[in-house]
């Protein structure tokens, strides 16, 4: 008995109506085909220990992430090629992982290594899916694609010393949401307009929106009556580089945001923002302090999901938790985009000039799942070893 490989590709013909899907990423889907040649955080690093296994979903599909007695991570099938029972209710044994309902053991790779009621020869002849993962910037990556994985993007700007700040969040509504939330600009004059972002001159005035296609994404510049601009750069397919405000009172400068959303099905996806703090190793040292103390200074607090589903039903408005001390940009974001739908209707969108950095990036979809789907060479995006600095915010 050999686990076969499973081929991830349509039987059918794609139809141009997949070249503008966008929404979908399940196995064989055009754009998720696309996502899965890109190497994508899905779990963060700190959160799996030594000796655990956990269940774990991307783009619909099922898998065991589990981190060895060693340290290392591994991420393999979802079930046992046995029974098809659930793997990561099993054990970790050194770099293995043993089968909870009839012992059978995997090692990293997917082999089989062990059957205990079955001849040794049988062994062997079993593996399951593996796939390539590695550990960077405080999150585990994988690489879910058809062909041999390309080298691990790396980001010079949050190398640094200082401290990283790993802020993972999950919003109910589709990825792609979110992607084109972060090329709007315009959203923050009204979305944020009571927010922290008022400190630094974004709000109540709508900025000049300019954008252009680049060698690794898109680089989008709002700029305010005050000359005040804020410079994105959007990192094809999914991830996003700014400047952001200091937060902290230990941070001298402003801070290095890097962040991916990944789909975890067709209608939720996970957020995973990594923030360079740029303090000395004394600041560094009291801001974990403080951190810990976090979770017991907001616990008597409503969950931004409670907040978020009462506003969407009406029974709370925003302005009435402005002094929510910690996530109020996220949660106006949550608002706005769960408030498209669980998947958006773009057929019925009427985009405007301030829109352009919206229909650059679905222009530049559209282009590549057509390629895809036509077995073209597609765009081979690459980012400069460091990306420009913003200027202003």
């Amino acid at each position: 008995m050999t686990v076969a490989s499973m081929d991830r590709r349509s039987s059918s013909p794609y139809t141009r109506s997949d070249d503008t899907d966008f929404a979908h990423t399940g196995p064989g889907t055009l754009a998720g085909r696309y996502l899965r040649s890109y190497w994508q955080p899905v779990y963060v690093a700190d959160a799996l220990q030594p000796g655990r296994a956990v269940p774990l979903q991307v783009m619909g599909e099922q898998f065991t992430l589990y981190r060895g007695e060693s340290g290392t991570p591994h991420l393999v099938a979802s079930r046992c090629a046995h029974r098809g029972t659930q793997l990561s209710t099993g054990w970790v044994e050194a770099d293995c992982i043993r089968c909870f309902y009839h012992g059978w053991k995997y090692d990293g790779s997917g082999q089989c290594v062990e059957q205990p009621a079955e001849d040794s020869g049988f062994a062997q002849k079993v593996r399951i899916h593996s796939y390539p993962v590695q550990e960077y910037l405080g999150l585990i990556f994988a690489y879910l694609g058809e062909s041999e994985a390309p080298s691990l993007p790396r980001y010079p700007e949050l190398e640094a010393p200082g401290a990283l700040e790993i802020k993972p969040y999950i919003r109910l509504c589709n990825y792609f949401q979110n992607l084109e939330n972060i090329l709007d600009e315009v959203h923050i004059a009204f979305t944020h307009r009571q927010s922290g972002f008022s400190e630094y001159g974004l709000n109540f005035d709508l900025p000049k929106v300019d954008a252009e296609e680049t060698e690794y994404g898109f680089v989008l510049t709002g700029t305010r009556s005050s000359d005040v601009a804020r410079v994105t750069h959007f990192l094809m397919p999914n991830a996003r580089y700014l400047k952001a405000p200091p937060e902290q009172p230990e941070e001298t400068e402003w801070r290095d945001s890097l962040a991916w959303r990944v789909p975890i099905d067709d209608e939720h996806h996970q957020v995973y923002i990594v923030d360079l703090l740029h303090v000395s190793d004394e600041g560094a040292r009291h801001y974990r302090e403080r951190q810990q103390h976090r979770p017991i200074q907001h616990s008597g607090l409503p969950s931004a999901r409670e907040i978020v589903t009462a506003v969407l039903a009406g029974d709370v408005r925003i302005q009435d938790i402005l002094d929510r001390p910690d996530i109020i940009i996220i949660i106006q974001d949550h608002v706005t985009q769960e408030g498209q739908g669980a998947i958006a209707d773009r057929t019925r969108d009427r985009l405007g000039r301030s829109d352009l950095a919206v229909i650059l990036l679905r222009k530049a979809w559209t282009r590549e799942l057509q390629a895809l789907a036509e077995e073209r060479p597609l765009k081979q995006w690459r980012r400069p070893e460091q990306l420009a600095t913003t200027s202003g915010v």
